[in-house]
Parts: structure tokens; sequence; C-alpha cells
């Protein structure tokens, strides 16, 4: 991807290249982007094709391989096919980097490149790479995203430090190692993707594994605008320095997540029939991972999904739709876009003009845009089960399970998967490339390039509600 990092001189074009009718220059920024993981997912389509990926040495079906290199490179997790099993050391190592390029974004390490290598990025790449990670500014993000590698590293090796110390105890060291690091990357990135047949059930009673994962995750899922503004906070206490009130968006982020955290785990852990042999506390930390885990689409599971209560999976479907924060390695419409559609429900039930949060006024371009994500995300899903309802013998709550797991690429499921059609499989494949790239971006895409209106029509008397 050479046009990512340099633009060639129109000096040096040639001609043939300069009218040829898919050229990249013709490409929006948001096309190119759309591309850019497009080819990504082709790249490691063929790589789980290999023999050499294979446990058994033999190519994986390309239905299957696009599959799972979709839910690789959007950090879901669902796969008709068992990693621990079905995929080679070789195979193993390669969704291991699928699902970390598509935590951090692949225009993320192509940044970093660009500044480690000392090549000079254009104004194109990085109005490209502000795309890929909605919010960082066009133009002033190589330090940005240096931070976004240096945070992933850090999290990332903590977390695989401790697991590897628990492992330690019983696997061998390389294996230990290995464990961790794949759990520690997959917790981090929200993938959820696991080197154990049954997730993390094994480990449901085991606090520290809920304890490692559940943080990992959310370090993860909270953003890295919030993980970096933290950072400068500590920087400014340890130099001594004044530090900033958190920003409107670190603040709101924080608490919506707080509150869809905890909600859902006193709601799980009554709406459940647990085990008359575990304890209450026990109860409760099965019930907080599993909240955690939807909500910050990770997709780990210490509890078989599919026999909880259908309360439950109601409650885990919100937390899968509501997902993560802006800027982060989760999915779903995001936290804040929940929080800003109801503080504007609230301000119209008052009657009030404006939406306010914390004494800062909210554009009324971002409540659009809440709105829009809302409703595209619900046409989404809406059109994905009216299709596989037709095309797959599976019941509609698991289907309506899986489709709102792929949109907001958390990887839970009801062990349906891999009873899917080729045309379920691919259908909830370009379900979780629309829920990783946004619904908004591939309206952009499809749309081509956007023509700014010079004039405006009269106001039209409609009645609604």
């Amino acid at each position: 991807m050479e046009w990512l990092i340099t633009e060639k001189h129109p000096a040096l074009a040639s001609r043939e290249e300069k009218e040829t009718f898919f050229s990249l220059k013709r490409l929006s920024t948001v096309q190119k982007l759309v591309l850019g993981y497009l080819l990504t997912i082709l790249v490691f389509t063929g790589l789980f094709m290999l023999p050499l990926s294979s446990a058994a040495h033999r190519s994986q079906p390309f239905i299957d391989s696009l599959f799972v290199a979709t839910s690789g490179i959007s950090t879901t997790g669902l796969t008709p096919v068992d990693i621990s099993r079905d995929y080679s050391l070789f195979g193993q190592i390669v969704l291991l980097i699928d699902f970390q390029v598509g935590g951090i974004g692949y225009m993320a390490i192509v940044v970093w490149l660009a500044v480690f290598l000392k090549r000079r990025l254009s104004i194109k790449s990085h109005l490209l790479a502000a795309e890929s990670l909605a919010g960082a500014q066009p133009g002033n993000n190589s330090h940005f995203f240096r931070s976004v590698i240096v945070l992933t590293i850090f999290f990332e090796f903590v977390a695989g430090i401790i697991l590897t110390g628990f492992w330690a105890r019983q696997f061998p060291l390389p294996k230990a190692i290995y464990f961790g690091i794949f759990h520690s990357v997959s917790a981090f990135c929200t993938a959820g993707f696991s080197l154990f047949s049954d997730s993390l059930a094994s480990y449901q009673s085991n606090i520290l594994i809920n304890a490692v994962i559940s943080i990992t995750s959310l370090f993860g899922a909270i953003g890295f605008f919030v993980l970096s503004e933290f950072v400068y906070r500590i920087g400014d206490r340890i130099k001594k320095r004044k530090a900033k009130r958190l920003s409107v968006h670190t603040r709101l982020a924080i608490f919506v997540t707080l509150v869809i955290i905890f909600s859902a785990t006193a709601i799980i852990y009554f709406s459940e029939t647990w085990p008359a042999d575990r304890g209450s506390f026990q109860n409760l930390t099965s019930s907080m991972f599993q909240a955690v885990s939807a909500s910050t689409t990770d997709g780990f599971n210490t509890i078989n999904i599919g026999g909880m209560s259908v309360t439950s999976l109601i409650i885990i479907m919100m937390l899968m739709f509501i997902g993560a924060s802006p800027g982060s390695t989760g999915g779903g419409i995001k936290t804040t876009t929940l929080g800003i559609i109801a503080l504007s429900t609230r301000s119209q039930l008052r009657s009030q003009e404006q939406v306010n949060l914390f004494k800062r006024h909210v554009p009324d371009e971002i409540i659009r845009k809440a709105y829009l994500v809302l409703a595209l995300s619900l046409s989404v899903i809406i059109i994905d089960v009216l299709i596989l309802t037709r095309t797959e013998k599976i019941p509609f709550l698991s289907l309506f399970f899986e489709t709102v797991s792929a949109l907001g690429n958390t990887g839970l499921s009801m062990g349906v998967t891999s009873s899917l059609s080729w045309i379920g499989k691919l259908l909830l494949s370009i379900t979780m490339f629309i829920g990783r790239v946004g619904p908004i971006t591939i309206g952009l895409a499809l749309a081509g390039e956007r023509r700014a209106a010079h004039f405006q029509y009269a106001d039209g008397e409609i009645f609604a509600g």
C-alpha cells in the first residue's frame, strides 16, 4: 500500500494512469480507507486458505477463511471453526496478527512505520489516518498514532506477563508464554479469540483470569483518546503542572460505560438460575465478566451463552449493540452515541432547544450523526435478520443474537456460527465489516464525492409522531 505513505509526483505519472477510470486518485479518503480494509481482509483470507494454516495440512474453504479473516480484522471473534484444533501454530499466529492489525487499525501501523522510517506522510495520508480513527486531528496525528502503538504494547505486555505467570503453572513455559501473549492481545483488541475450545469457561471460578481479561478489555474499549488524556494528566502531575480538566468526551464515555456495566451485571445476576454449589460472589463475578465482555465487545465467555435466560440474552444484545467507546478497539454504535441520544431525547421532552452536557453545548451536527448511526445500524440488523430467516434453519433468537454480535463486533454466540450456510457466513462477514468500518463510512464510500448544496428549498409542513 505504497499510496498510503507517499504520493507520486503528477509529472511522473503515465498518461495511462491518469486516464484509468478506477484510479486511486479518483477515490475519496473514505473510499481509500474502505479499500484498504478490503485488501487487508483478502490478504489474510489467502493466508488462512494455505494448507500451512490448517492443523490437518489441507486448504480451508474460501468462505470459512473469509469469515475468519473478516472476524479478525473487525476484532469480532465469531468463527465457524475451532481455532485451537483446526488451525496450526502458523494459522493461529496469522490470526493473532490479523486481530492485532484490526484492533489498532492498519493506518495506525502505516503512520507509525512512516514515522519510524522517517518517511514524510502526504496530506491525503494524514486525512486517511484521521478518518480511520475518528477524532484524530488531520495533519497532526503522527504523535497520536505513535501513542496508540505505545499504549497497545504497554497494556498487552503487562497483561501478557500476568497471564504467562498464571499458565506457567499448568503448561511448559514456551506454551504459557504463547497463551499469555495470544490472550492478552485478544483481550486488549477486544477480539475474543481463545486457544481454548470453550473460550474461558474452564476458568469461570478463577478471579485472576476474570480480572485480567476484563480490565485489559476495558482499557482497549474505553478508547485511545481517553487513555491518552489520562497519560497526559499523569505527566502533568509528575512535572507538577496544573492538570487540565477531563474533556466532555472522556467524562461521558466513562460515565456511560460504568452505568451500563453495573446495571447489566445486576440484571444478569438476578435473571440467571445459578447452580446450588456456587457461591454468591462467584455468581456475581460471572455476571460482571459477561457484562464487561458484551459491553467492551471482547467476546470472551465463562458461562454457556446458549443456556442463559432470555432476559440475560436481551441485556447482552443491548450491550453488544451499544458497544465500546469511539477511537477504541471495540465495536458497537459506541457509548457516547447512546449518551448523546439520551441527552437529546431528554432535551426534546423538556422542550429545550439546546443539548447541554457538563456545562458544554453539544453541536447539532454531532446529534444528527448519533441518530444516523442508530438508524443505519438498526436497518442493517433488520435486513440481516430478514435474509437469515429465509436462508437458515436456525431459531430466530439465535439468528438475532448472532447478527447483533456480528454488527457490534463482539463475537459472543449461542453456538450456531458453524451451522450457518455459505450465504449466512457471507452476510455476517459483510455485517462484521460494516461494524468495523462504520455504517456511515460505508454509506459515504458508496455515495462517492460529496457536493455541497448552494441553495435551500422552502420549508415543507410535515406531521410526525
